[in-house]
């Protein structure tokens, strides 16, 4: 019976196919919508995460920043050496604590240069945030106390300044420092805004604070916490000892800003989560036109063939088989669009994904949640002109020119 029902649906959508196409088009338009905006969602959702967990897991990153009660508009003041020590001996649960100095400055070889990212830190740095080395080795004790002129670099520095040369044990100018090559980093990608994680040359901390910057400053200070200790309570007890460091009295706003990876990774994913609802939402108004123009179409069918219906009923056909018939053609009408609608998703996404750098991410929770409305949707709208159908008198129906 019902075999039979879906038969003669598809036979009279093939019928007028042009007007069934043109009919199924906005449902089409709204699954592919839907679909495609929630997929890229979580995709440029999953990117972001994987850009904060290459920074390391339970980590603390403390800057320097304007406070409210203390200095005005004037400039932060920095960190120095000796907060490092005082993080290292007065804060329970830190593992390892890693300052870091950033410039940037022009890298040349043979002819080649490069603008590039400066970065000063100590092997602490590799023991928060795991970097491994394709080649050489790292800074060793006295290279880092007595600010010695050697580097690791960045894939990206690589081969834009060495190109096919192996720069290992190689010396080459960063600004006006000459700097000898002890290490290659191993490829981390972009980071977030764009940012090239690989184009980065990292120098002893005091390499970069005497021969860069003139200054002892530390720009920011990166902090590992051990996994058996609570990130809040870490947090509380750095608070306090840089308050007590910085000369804050109570009442005073501190001067410097603490985030934490996990807590940018959660307010990241709650905001692109809460975007990508918005325009999924703003896209599935196409499959509310989509429905109002197959409940059209219906319409306009049950009047095509009234005759046709009359003369069923006269012949015994009851009323519920009528209903049936028109609300099953318009099912498989939006179904259909549904399935075309998906396709043309998964074809959009595939194009996007490359060009966007997104991981590809097949969510098929929404694909099948789309189809399943999709189907919703002819019975919500379909119902109205399938009702009409069965309602019809047949001698009225006989009669109909």
């Amino acid at each position: 019976m019902l075999g039979t029902i879906v038969f003669v649906s598809l036979r009279s959508i093939k019928r007028h196919a042009l007007r069934s196409l043109l009919t199924m088009l906005g449902i089409v338009i709204g699954v592919a919508a839907v679909v495609t905006m929630v997929t890229l969602g979580r995709a440029t959702t999953a990117a972001v995460t994987d850009q904060i967990a290459s920074l390391g897991s339970n980590i603390l990153q403390v800057s320097p920043g304007s406070g409210s009660g203390r200095g005005g508009g004037s400039a932060p003041r920095q960190f120095d050496n000796a907060d490092i020590t005082a993080i290292a001996e007065q804060v329970s649960g830190v593992k390892a604590v890693a300052p870091l100095t950033t410039t940037s400055a022009t890298a040349i070889y043979e002819g080649a240069n490069w603008s590039t990212r400066i970065t000063g830190s100590t092997n602490q740095y590799f023991a928060i945030q795991p970097w491994p080395l394709e080649q050489g080795r790292l800074f060793n004790a006295q290279e880092e106390s007595a600010g010695k002129s050697v580097c690791l670099i960045g894939t990206t520095v690589r081969d834009e300044v060495f190109r096919a040369v192996d720069p290992m044990g190689k010396r080459f100018r960063v600004g006006d420092v000459s700097c000898d090559v002890i290490g290659v980093l191993s490829t981390k990608g972009q980071g977030g805004f764009g940012n090239d994680q690989d184009d980065i040359v990292i120098m002893p901390v005091k390499t970069v604070q005497r021969r860069f910057l003139g200054s002892t400053d530390i720009h920011t200070i990166v902090i590992g916490i051990d996994d058996s200790f609570s990130t809040e309570a870490v947090k509380t007890t750095l608070t306090n000892v840089l308050r007590a460091r910085r000369h804050l009295s109570e009442g005073e706003d501190e001067d410097f800003n603490i985030f934490d990876t996990k807590q940018i990774t959660d307010t990241v994913t709650e905001t692109t989560g809460m975007l990508t609802a918005i325009v999924a939402a703003i896209a599935a108004i196409s499959l509310v036109v989509g429905g109002i123009g197959i409940m059209n179409i219906m319409l306009v069918s049950v009047t095509e063939r009234t005759r046709e219906i009359g003369i069923r009923l006269a012949i015994g056909a009851i009323a519920g088989e009528v209903l049936m018939q028109f609300l099953v053609e318009a099912v498989v009408l939006s179904c259909i669009g549904g399935l075309l609608g998906l396709a043309l998703a998964q074809l959009v996404i595939a194009l996007a994904i490359p060009l966007m750098g997104l991981p590809w991410v097949f969510d098929l929770p929404i694909n099948v949640a789309a189809f399943l409305i999709s189907g919703a949707i002819g019975i919500v709208f379909g119902y109205f002109p399938a009702r009409r159908a069965a309602n019809l008198n047949p001698i009225d129906a006989l009669r109909y020119e």
